[in-house]
């Protein structure tokens, strides 16, 4: 199973180049072919790399780290926090969500699609970017770990004024090495039901991108979703 044929853009391809080649990255792809072949992956082997495929690496203006794709069917499409029109809104979104209407004073989106968010520049990288379904995180020692650090690396090293918007401390850990000098950076609690209410309600994410974004000349994101 050669992965880097998922990946259709070719800045991103340009940058990773090394990657493909690296031992870890030719372990992953048979532990993949054997997982895709036996068991229920997600998400589908076409929608592995959505996120780098809508945002091209030149075009990067934020970076919302997620951990590992939803293991429900029909959920992961190759964005974090993202699920299709028609599929339920999962809760961390729901929160997001609610900060979103919050801070930005547009009307709730209709569904958890954030494709829009994408386009414009918001790379939406999972931490892992498959999961076996129902089962959480059961892929996050196959290699994506090291696969998206680099990605965190080549965007710190060869870009500048970016915003990364950490929720949680995975995300946080995931991104530590990053400049501050060159970038910004927001943190806070994960939306996750189970810590929205300690310090993400209330952190306007949104608005504090846009306000950075403008202050180096930088076009905003649009983040009203309807």
């Amino acid at each position: 199973m050669k992965l880097s044929q998922y990946i259709e853009d070719p800045s991103w391809l340009e940058v990773l180049k090394d990657e493909f080649e690296a031992p870890y990255f030719k372990a992953m792809e048979e532990t993949l072919q054997k997982a895709y072949a036996e068991e229920t992956v997600y998400p589908p082997k076409k929608e592995l790399f959505t996120a780098l495929n809508l945002t091209p690496f030149s075009k990067v203006k934020v970076v919302i780290i997620g951990q590992d794709p939803y293991h429900g069917p029909g959920q992961a499409h190759g964005l974090s926090f993202s699920v299709k029109p028609g599929i339920k809104v999962p809760p961390s979104l729901v929160n997001i969500y609610k900060e979103l209407v919050s801070d930005m004073d547009v009307k709730k989106p209709s569904n958890g699609d954030l494709e829009k968010w994408a386009r414009q520049g918001v790379l939406l990288l999972n931490n892992q970017l498959t999961v076996l379904e129902g089962k959480p995180m059961s892929h996050k020692d196959i290699g994506w770990n090291e696969f998206t650090d680099k990605i965190i690396e080549v965007l710190n090293e060869k870009r500048e004024h970016l915003v990364f918007v950490l929720w949680g401390s995975p995300a946080q850990k995931k991104a530590k090495a990053v400049s501050t000098k060159k970038h910004h950076i927001i943190k806070s609690v994960h939306p996750s039901p189970l810590s929205a209410h300690r310090g993400f309600l209330g952190s306007r994410p949104f608005s504090q991108t846009n306000t950075y974004l403008e202050s180096k000349s930088i076009k905003p994101i649009d983040w009203k979703l309807d």
